[in-house]
């Protein structure tokens, strides 16, 4: 097991996401239209604001006004509020609280890729990004059949590898976009 995951500014944070395993999914669901750095720092603002991180805290708490303070934890307050409270609940009465058990209990990649599909707020791009990170930063064996060609966050061994992922991701997405067709606003 890494000793940090570097995915954010705070040293505190890449403890908290490196050891605990429903930090570090909380940071992967709320790793959507905002950026990783601040993702991942999530679990450790609603830690400071709760007085306390654990799916049975998350699922008992309203966790909109923690979400609301000021700095928000995430753009959409509400909504993401509302996912990771989902989470909490989930990992609560599928895993008896324990969020490892989502990659420990799996026999199999299938059975892992189900389980992480199952994750509310999970789909196949979490299912990638957090099997490489299984993979490359836990040794999670039954996750290898699952990491994709492409670079992830498991390719994340230092604050500069994150901030070359970022670079390179930015430059992908471009490419990408460039390739759509492009679409009528007046609607043909």
């Amino acid at each position: 097991m890494p000793e940090q995951l570097f995915f954010t500014d705070s040293d505190e944070s890449n403890h908290l996401i490196a050891a605990d395993p429903f930090a570090l999914l909380v940071g992967f669901l709320l790793d959507q239209r905002i950026t990783v750095q601040k993702a991942f720092d999530g679990p450790r603002v609603l830690r400071e604001r709760l007085g306390a991180f654990d799916p049975r805290t998350l699922a008992e708490a309203d966790l909109e006004p923690a979400f609301r303070e000021v700095p928000a934890v995430h753009r959409f307050p509400g909504s993401m509020a509302q996912r990771v409270h989902e989470l909490a609940v989930h990992v609560l009465e599928r895993y008896d609280g324990d969020a490892a058990r989502v990659w420990t209990d799996a026999p199999d990649a299938a059975t892992l890729k189900a389980n992480i599909l199952a994750l509310p707020g999970f789909g196949e791009m979490k299912v990638k990004s957090l099997a490489a990170v299984l993979h490359k930063r836990f040794g999670v064996a039954v996750a290898e059949e699952l990491v994709p060609w492409h670079p992830t966050l498991g390719d994340v061994a230092s604050p500069q590898d994150l901030l070359d992922y970022q670079a390179a991701k930015k430059v992908h997405k471009q490419e990408w976009m460039k390739a759509q067709p492009p679409t009528s606003a007046a609607g043909a």
